[in-house]
């Protein structure tokens, strides 16, 4: 283990702590408690635009994290925390960092569309968001968050 990381361990575990609480825990958010509440919104454009608005500030507000997130896991590794659980639990952030890109920019084509008048196209854009990626998401975050309890007692 470095100097570096064993003068500032503290500091790096909570970012990274706080960072995978932000991002799942703002994905649970959305998905249990802001989707179902969408679903009442009778009117097609208004029920879009603001999903479109919830999920483009869930994103917005998560990046910081992510980018958190993978920097603190990468002075993990590389001061000397090199266990097999620790790079499946990294692989686990960068799956969902990919996953989370492709939801970012069909979340951005889907305004774009929106914002054209061109409703049909912008939901089918997104259809996928909440039902498939989103709990992918959720679920991995949910793993890895379990692997880095699990880390902290080895």
């Amino acid at each position: 283990m470095n100097i570096f990381f064993q003068n500032y361990a503290t500091i790096i575990l909570f970012l990274h702590v706080i960072s995978a609480v932000v991002w799942v825990g703002g994905m649970i958010a959305v998905r249990v408690t802001v989707h179902p509440a969408m679903k009442t919104i009778e009117e097609p454009k208004v029920k879009l635009g603001k999903t479109l608005e919830i999920t483009g500030r869930l994103f917005n507000l998560v990046i910081p994290f992510i980018a958190t997130l993978l920097i603190t896991a990468t002075l993990f590794i590389v001061s000397g925390f090199k266990t097999p659980l620790i790079y499946a639990k990294e692989l686990i952030w960068a799956v969902m960092t990919l996953n989370f890109i492709y939801m970012y920019y069909k979340r951005k084509e889907a305004q774009e569309l929106f914002n054209s008048d061109n409703l049909a196209e912008a939901k089918a854009s997104v259809k996928f968001l909440p039902t498939l990626l989103l709990p992918i998401n959720i679920t991995l975050g949910v793993v890895a968050i379990m692997l880095g309890v699990v880390l902290r007692g080895i």
